[in-house]
């Protein structure tokens, strides 16, 4: 029994090392890298944010923007938008449905471009003709106001921003925002007034202060870039990895992505399109974005280019109808396909209670029971393995120091008694992967943010103000251990057993809420079946308290 616990002790070691190693792999602190850039927030427009691409042919006076440049607020019922006139970039980005913090009333800021901090999505044409790739300038827009509002009763808002080249060739650059959707379908309808052909080619990008974010062991935040293409449904591509490779793959469709905890801004590429995914680090800053295809606007001749930006919440199915594979930005690591079923099972269960903390009990519940034979297989097993211990002990009298007639003894004596030592221990094991693909199924649902469960629990997605659910959790571990149906003698592994739950108290005093109500409610679930497996197990002799 002894080595039994052994293994016991070794896969809870490995089940720790698999989660640590998981937060290094995705959220490890990296080096702070401070930014060298030190120019004011308008420099953000600057015509060196624009991606490379052919010699621009038009060298016609363009003017230059202000030092401050008109901004266009743009409101629906879930969005609050700030559009630079100049290049018809989106330079802020509240989420008018998700506050900052708890009580806060102001919401969340998702973009935004200040001294301190810059975080925006740009997009442009470029190509020979491009306006955006003009030396002296990016394009400065004109538009009806600089205020639009989706009004009562209207599902749709349209914002129409026009310009007009020294050759008379206009671009009308149109944003089009849904009620109830963070997804912004951005389109430009160019239409040749000259003599010649316009070869112009779609760009869009996310541009950020290049700096590394930290986390902790406990809640980890990742901050950084992730695109789908063909070959690769999903990739996170770090701060780290954009300064030390740029990004260059040719897809179909695709997108790329800047990512944090709960929310995520993406553009999206257009599926019937040949895009060129691409990323780079310059002044201070990160960029991820993609090039569609050029295309050749003829004279006399109106040419659109599509795209669409996502920015919000990390809401899967409205995610996954906005482009393909972009719900996988929600990300449950290597056990997706475990986390992602009881994310679905989770979200099935509040639409009935409609309480995040009652729909926890309940998917805890449920994972027990279908868990119920391999843990009544686990407890009949270490019971088994009671009963032979007389045996083992006259085993060791018998061969003393001679560990190979030991092991040939003890290896005999199972065969003979039909008993697994390994069979208190593979349940546990199987049980690893449910257990950490619920972790971060928890971790990774915004839904979670700011949801209360009852009384003090008013915010399931941070700890306990007052740590009663991690010490309940510890209280449960004790009882559960002081049920198990054997004793350690080692003098060590019993005082590390003793000391287990108070470890796992201290270790879950700041985990969120909803993970420690998670395990609260696996060890009340544990107890109740360790009292009923033990019950039959008396009535068959095979376990004595």
């Amino acid at each position: 029994m002894e080595s039994q616990r052994n293994l016991l002790l070794i896969g809870l070691l490995f089940v720790s090392f698999l989660i640590y190693q998981q937060w290094q792999k995705d959220y490890g602190p990296q080096p702070v890298v401070v930014a060298t850039n030190t120019a004011p927030a308008a420099a953000t427009n600057a015509n060196g944010d624009v991606p490379p691409s052919a010699a621009h042919q038009d060298d016609s006076d363009l003017t230059k923007a202000s030092a401050t440049g008109q901004l266009i607020t743009v409101t629906t019922d879930v969005l609050k938008l700030k559009i630079s006139a100049q290049g018809g970039d989106v330079v802020s980005a509240e989420l008018l449905a998700y506050p900052i913090t708890e009580d806060a009333s102001d919401p969340f800021i998702l973009l935004e471009d200040n001294a301190d901090f810059t975080y925006v999505a740009q997009s442009g044409l470029i190509g020979a003709n491009g306006p955006d790739a003009n030396p002296k300038g990016r394009p400065i827009y004109s538009v009806s106001s600089d205020n639009f509002s989706l009004e009562d009763g209207s599902d749709q808002l349209t914002i129409t921003l026009s310009y007009k080249d020294a050759d008379g060739n206009s671009y009308h650059k149109i944003f089009t925002l849904n009620r109830g959707s963070y997804k912004i379908d951005v389109h430009y309808d160019v239409t040749n007034n000259s003599a010649s052909n316009l070869n112009l080619q779609l760009y869009t990008q996310l541009k950020q202060t290049e700096e590394e974010h930290t986390t902790n062991m406990v809640m980890p935040v990742y901050h950084g870039g992730a695109y789908s293409s063909e070959s690769t449904r999903y990739s996170k591509y770090s701060i780290k990895d954009i300064k030390k490779n740029n990004l260059n793959i040719s897809t179909q469709g695709g997108w790329i992505a800047m990512m944090q905890h709960y929310f995520v801004s993406a553009w999206l590429g257009n599926p019937e399109q040949n895009n060129q995914l691409y990323s780079r680090a310059s002044n201070g800053f990160v960029f991820m974005g993609f090039k569609a295809p050029q295309q050749t606007v003829a004279p006399k001749q109106t040419t659109q280019f599509d795209t669409a930006l996502w920015v919000g919440p990390k809401l899967q199915t409205e995610m996954a109808a906005a482009a393909q594979h972009l719900d996988l930005t929600v990300d449950y690591g290597l056990l997706w396909f475990i986390a992602q079923p009881l994310s679905k099972l989770l979200t099935f269960f509040h639409s009935f209670v409609g309480n995040w903390g009652i729909a926890i009990i309940l998917i805890t519940f449920t994972v027990k029971g279908i868990m119920y034979p391999l843990t009544k297989a686990q407890y009949t097993s270490m019971a088994k393995m009671r009963l032979l211990q007389p045996k083992m002990a006259e085993l060791r009298e018998k061969f003393g120091d001679d560990r190979q007639k030991m092991s040939q003894g003890m290896m005999e004596l199972y065969k003979k008694e039909k008993v697994n030592p390994l069979g208190g221990c593979f349940p546990i094991l199987l049980q690893m992967p449910i257990f950490i693909s619920l972790y971060w199924s928890l971790m990774e649902n915004v839904e979670l943010r700011h949801a209360p469960f009852f009384g003090w629990i008013t915010d399931l997605s941070v700890q306990d103000p007052f740590y009663i659910l991690p010490i309940l959790m510890g209280v449960s571990m004790f009882f559960i251990q002081k049920m198990s149906p054997t004793a350690v003698s080692d003098p060590m592994q019993a005082k590390v057993m003793q000391f287990m739950p108070v470890i796992f108290t201290v270790f879950f005093l700041w985990f969120p809420a909803g993970l420690v109500l998670y395990w609260l409610m696996s060890n009340v679930v544990t107890l109740i079946q360790q009292t009923l497996i033990y019950r039959n197990l008396e009535k068959n002799g095979l376990h004595k308290r």
